[in-house]
This record gives C-alpha cells, sequence and structure tokens, in this order.
C-alpha cells in the first residue's frame, strides 16, 4: 500500500515538472517555428541558439511585480488562474503514455489513473476549464476582460458539444469508455481511418477549446486588448500562459490516445512513438497560427453551432448505427 502510494506521489511530480517544461519550451519552439515562416529571426540571443530564453522569461515572470487592480473581487481573481492551471494539468492523469514497463523489478504503468469511465472524467474536467475564463473576466472589473470572459464561455460551450459527440462517437466504436482499452482497440487499425469525420470535428473543435488561432477571439488584441486576462501579471499571467500550452498538450495528447493509436508504432518503443505523434501535434497547431486569418465572432459562433454540431450528431447516428448492424 505505502509503495503505491509512493508509485502515484513520484508519478505525479515527474508529471507536473515535465508538463511544466515542456509548455516553457513550446513557447520557445512556436516563437523559433513562426519566425522562420514569415522569414524573420525569432530568439536566438539568450544562450547558444536561444535555448535559454524561456528560463530568462520565467526569471522575469516570477520576479515581476504582482499588482492588483482596485475594485477586483480579490478570492475570484486569484483563483481564475488556478483553475485554468489545474484543469489543463488533470487531463494527462487518465491519459495512457506507453502501456507498463518495469523498474527496479517492479511493474509501472505509465499512466496515473486507469479509470473505466475516462472518456467521461475527460469531459467532466474539460468543461470545468471554462470557470478559469469567465471568472477571471468577472473578477478583474474590466469591461474589456469581461467580454472576453463572456466569448470564452460561449465559445467553449459551443465548441465542446461537437468535440464531446465526437468522442462519444470513438467510444461507440471501441465499446468502451477506458483510454488504455481504446488505445488497445487500435493495434491493428487507427481510429482516424475508420472513422475520420469525428477525427476532423475533434480538431477543429480542439483549437476553439485551447483558444488559438483561428478561434482565439477571447484573446483579440486588436478589440480587446488582451481579453479575459488583461488585468493579470506576473505569475498569474504566467499561470494562464502556462494552462494554454499544457491545453494544447492535452487535446493533443488526447487526440493520439483515440485516433492514432496511443503508444502503438513499429518496434518496441511505446513512449517514443508518443512522444513523436505528440511532436507533429504540437507542430500542426504552430503551423495554423502561423497560416489563418482570425475568425470574425459571428462567424465562429455560427460554424460551431450550424456546421460542427450536426455533422457530429449525424456521425454518432451513423456510427452507432453500422455497429449496431
Amino acid at each position: 500500500m505505502l509503495a503505491d502510494i509512493i508509485e502515484v506521489l513520484i508519478k505525479g511530480i515527474v508529471l507536473v515538472l515535465v508538463l511544466m517544461g515542456a509548455a516553457a519550451y513550446m513557447t520557445f519552439t512556436e516563437r523559433v517555428l513562426m519566425a522562420r515562416m514569415q522569414l524573420r529571426l525569432g530568439p536566438n540571443r539568450v544562450g547558444p541558439l536561444g535555448l535559454l530564453q524561456p528560463i530568462a522569461d520565467g526569471i522575469k515572470l516570477l520576479t515581476k511585480e504582482s499588482f492588483q487592480p482596485a475594485g477586483v473581487d480579490v478570492f475570484t481573481y486569484w483563483l481564475a488562474p488556478c483553475i485554468s492551471l489545474f484543469t489543463a494539468l488533470f487531463a494527462f492523469v487518465l491519459i495512457p503514455i506507453g502501456g507498463t514497463v518495469e523498474i527496479w523489478g517492479r511493474p509501472v504503468r505509465l499512466q496515473m489513473a486507469n479509470v473505466d469511465s475516462g472518456i467521461v472524467f475527460l469531459l467532466a474536467f474539460s468543461s470545468l476549464a471554462v470557470y478559469g475564463v469567465v471568472l477571471s473576466g468577472w473578477a478583474s472589473n474590466n469591461r474589456y476582460s469581461l467580454l472576453g470572459g463572456l466569448r470564452g464561455t460561449a465559445q467553449l460551450i459551443s465548441y465542446e458539444i461537437p468535440m464531446g459527440l465526437s468522442l462519444l462517437t470513438i467510444a461507440l466504436a471501441a465499446g468502451t469508455l477506458n483510454l488504455e482499452k481504446i488505445v488497445d482497440a487500435q493495434k491493428s487499425s487507427w481510429f482516424v481511418w475508420s472513422n475520420p469525420v469525428s477525427f476532423i470535428v475533434y480538431v477543429i473543435t480542439a483549437f476553439a477549446e485551447t483558444n488559438r488561432a483561428p478561434f482565439d477571439l477571447p484573446e483579440a488584441e486588436q478589440e480587446l486588448t488582451a481579453g479575459y486576462h488583461t488585468e493579470y501579471g506576473g505569475m498569474k499571467f504566467a499561470m494562464f500562459f502556462i494552462a494554454e500550452y499544457v491545453n494544447i498538450l492535452a487535446v493533443s495528447a488526447i487526440a493520439i490516445t483515440l485516433f492514432l493509436g496511443g503508444w502503438h508504432g513499429p518496434g518496441n518503443i511505446p513512449v517514443i512513438w508518443f512522444l513523436l505523434k505528440l511532436a507533429l501535434f504540437v507542430f500542426f497547431f504552430i503551423w495554423v497560427r502561423a497560416t489563418l486569418a482570425r475568425f470574425r465572432y459571428d462567424q465562429l459562433m455560427s460554424f460551431g453551432w450550424k456546421v460542427l454540431t450536426p455533422i457530429a450528431t449525424i456521425n454518432l447516428i451513423l456510427t452507432a448505427y453500422f455497429t449496431l448492424v
């Protein structure tokens, strides 16, 4: 019993440290790749090839003055970034990364928690992310922040419906809600080939869920100065910033688990295959940001309700029909 508790604690500490480091260096990777795509120089001065830039940014945010505007709701103002970061980190508690390995003679599952209804838990906690957005906008006592929070709330609620339908379609096709069993069901063929509609719907909704371009309306600088986190600085802003990049990793890891065979691949290198797929997905997020222009807000909402939701619903019904038949 004690050994199991220690194992869970070690897994949790390692997971948080790895995700924090990955989020920091994702910002560096994004800046370098976008600079190359746009024919300009990226960060290249701090350390060799600019590799120490994320550390310099982290030190700057840690030592920056922590201000608090007048008239804010203090408890909610501080709670909002905590909710955003916690919900982003939670997804990796359920995602299986590489099956079971042996460490010092002890079998260790590369997953924090193997829950039978894993997809339900993912949907439940992803829906909590909206509270970080709306509470930060409301508590900041700033009209632009409030507008950003309202936009974020409407956007997340709208796009969670087709996302949930696309995930349920895969659960129906696999016959289980358990993430590890869904990965095992893709040993011979990935679900992206048998159900490409669900994959496309999920990828589009993932951009909206993470507030990434072309769906970054809650943070539209030209309209809302910075949106829902306008009044946040220092480490409070860093928590929102880290949460955004951890969310990108989370939705990418979910896509890999449910559609791209998880850790399965040629050879006995499961973790390597998972990380390679994750890197390709993250590159795709950066590529889209550097390529596509931002939607108008009415286009964003119309696309979610009038296009994605009907497509995801019809796809779920057809999958249910052919599965039962």
